[in-house]
């Protein structure tokens, strides 16, 4: 049977919106780059500015010569490639019920969410420019947040969209203590992010399953991420009488400022 009425555009666009809603870090990165990857290996070439010198001025004096704008080329590689492969009884018949097809995207969106997310941690402890070990009890949850927040500001990360990233264990003593903010309290709407669950000290905290003993802290410069699903077929399955839908996925990640990305080891 000749699968023509199967749209790739429709169910790959369907496939990359359910990705993006199951992602945690990749929703916290950048994409300033996600246009430009098309096949896996694709290389995209990043310019990084270093900073502007400020002299003093002096009424009745030249001002000096102007300064160059120089950079570090920095390069964000696609990779990491992964696929998934599935059959339906009949692909034309799913379409007929979108239901069922959506509920096919959804599960693979599951599964590639997954894996991605596993990539991305593995870029973000590799590169982090901050690396802390605080000993964590009951009592000191608070305490050592303020430890983390002192440690960027060190740093002189940006203040404003700083995102805190913990396992759901520490979201359990998170929830106790009075002195977050939390999703429930009257102060929500206007202190929190999207997808955050509480603020503290001057994050928005939100929950990773992928963490155990570990809370990564950063804001949204300090990591680029690109994905696409770069290419989804129907095709008739050679050994059997069933329709297939295969989907590749294509991404890359970089941390490109890394004092904007603590990793805290939680002792």
């Amino acid at each position: 049977m000749a699968i023509t009425s199967f749209i790739p555009k429709v169910w790959s666009a369907r496939l990359q919106e359910n990705l993006h809603k199951a992602l945690v870090f990749g929703a916290l990165c950048n994409r300033n780059y996600e246009g430009d990857i098309a096949v896996c290996g694709d290389t995209v070439h990043i310019n990084s500015l270093r900073d502007v010198t400020v002299r003093p001025y002096t009424p009745g004096e030249d001002l000096a010569d102007p300064e160059q704008l120089s950079g570090d080329d920095l390069t964000l590689t696609i990779d990491h490639a992964v696929y998934c492969n599935f059959y339906l009884s009949d692909v034309d018949a799913a379409q007929a019920r979108a239901d069922v097809m959506d509920a096919a995207m959804r599960g693979a969106a599951r599964r590639l969410a997954e894996d991605t997310e596993s990539y991305l941690l593995g870029v973000i402890r590799a590169g982090a420019g901050i690396t802390l070990t605080l000993n964590l009890s009951r009592s000191d949850v608070f305490t050592c947040l303020i430890d983390l927040k002192t440690a960027m500001d060190e740093r002189n990360v940006p203040r404003q969209g700083r995102r805190l990233v913990v396992p759901p264990t520490l979201e359990g003593e998170l929830l106790k203590d009075s002195r977050f903010v939390t999703a429930g309290g009257a102060l929500a709407e206007s202190a929190l992010a999207e997808g955050a669950v509480a603020r503290a000290c001057g994050f928005d905290i939100y929950i990773s399953n992928d963490l155990d003993g570990e809370m990564v802290a950063m804001t949204e410069d300090g990591v680029t991420f690109a994905q696409q699903i770069a290419k989804m077929e129907a095709y008739r399955r050679e050994k059997g009488f069933d329709d297939g839908v295969k989907a590749l996925s294509l991404c890359g990640a970089k941390v490109v400022i890394p004092d904007c990305v603590a990793l805290v080891t939680v002792s």
